[in-house]
């Protein structure tokens, strides 16, 4: 599977994938859930590849992320993957009502149509980047009987698509998708923000189905007197705003669902964030994140003060 997003990466060619993750590696616990496939779609393929994610929380945002997903490959002509869990896709949830609006128009993104094409006076280029933004123009089969046709490959081509293996060539396609990449947090869902109910130097940081054991934990949290900033990450790239909430607190804790804290590391890998500034809160036996877990490891993280004063109020 890596090699065809590797193809479809490099080649500029929209996909969309969902992943269900469940525990692993190989077979793993094919029931149980997990949030542990961040590294293996984030970098996908051989070679340098960065691929775009969704991380839908509830039902509802499944399916409003689903639709969404589609419109991404086409405007950024990559590849979407949309990553579920089994706690969202075997488990019965209470939902909202799934709504889909009539109205909308799909977003196909740069697309010449046969009269831009006839307008043209310079030789149509498939991998030309215009608008200094990653993303170049494509044109659909058939469009029109003489211009537009290009010969789409996986191997290494110049802004016509004519291949050639010239070492700054390859690296000036590669600066592109790059530079695609930084556009493409322009475009991907942005992060929601709950300030605390008074001002605190931490936070936290949590995705996917973790989200309402996270809330549920931060009331708990506050009850005791400590109060944390949170933001749900909704997407990958990571926006500015993501690195801002990380830069503006002393320590955030990054809860996720996984032994390896594969979100925390991609948050130091992509943001250059130090690591001792990410405290992990991590849960990874198959069942679903609680809030009493979530809470008690962030005491833990924070001292051992609160948590022998807990015990003591409890026994």
């Amino acid at each position: 599977m890596s090699e065809f997003l590797g193809l479809a990466y490099f080649a500029e060619v929209p996909a969309v994938l969902f992943d269900v993750q469940r525990a692993g590696p190989s077979t793993g616990m094919p029931t149980r859930t997990q949030q542990s496939d961040l590294f293996a779609t984030a970098y996908a393929s051989h070679g340098d590849t960065k691929h775009v994610l969704l991380f839908p929380s509830t039902p509802k945002e499944c399916f409003e992320m689903g639709a969404q997903a589609f419109d991404l490959a086409d405007r950024l002509q990559t590849p979407v993957i949309l990553l579920t869990d089994l706690d969202l896709g075997m488990n019965d949830n209470v939902s909202e009502p799934l709504e889909w609006d009539d109205s909308r128009q799909y977003d196909r993104g740069k697309v010449f149509s046969a009269e831009q094409l006839d307008a043209m006076t310079e030789r149509f280029g498939r991998y030309v980047d215009m608008d200094n933004d990653g993303i170049c123009y494509r044109t659909f089969p058939g469009t029109h009987p003489k211009k537009g046709a290009f010969f789409t490959r996986g191997t290494s081509r110049d802004e016509y698509a004519v291949y050639t293996e010239d070492g700054d060539v390859y690296v000036r396609n590669m600066e592109r998708l790059l530079r695609k990449f930084e556009t493409a947090k322009e475009y991907v869902p942005a992060p929601e923000i709950t300030p605390a109910a008074e001002t605190t130097s931490e936070g936290v940081l949590f995705f996917g189905t973790s989200a309402d054991a996270t809330r549920e934990a931060l009331d708990m949290l506050s009850g005791e007197g400590i109060h944390l900033d949170a933001m749900r990450i909704r997407a990958f790239p990571f926006s500015r705003e993501v690195e801002d909430f990380i830069a503006n607190h002393e320590r955030v804790f990054v809860v996720e669902q996984n032994r390896d804290g594969q979100l925390r590391k991609l948050l130091i890998i992509e943001c250059e964030i130090d690591p001792k500034k990410l405290a992990l809160v991590r849960h990874y036996n198959g069942m679903p994140i609680t809030a009493r877990n979530i809470s008690r490891q962030i005491r833990q993280l924070k001292g051992g003060a609160t948590v022998t004063k807990i015990r003591r109020k409890v026994g």
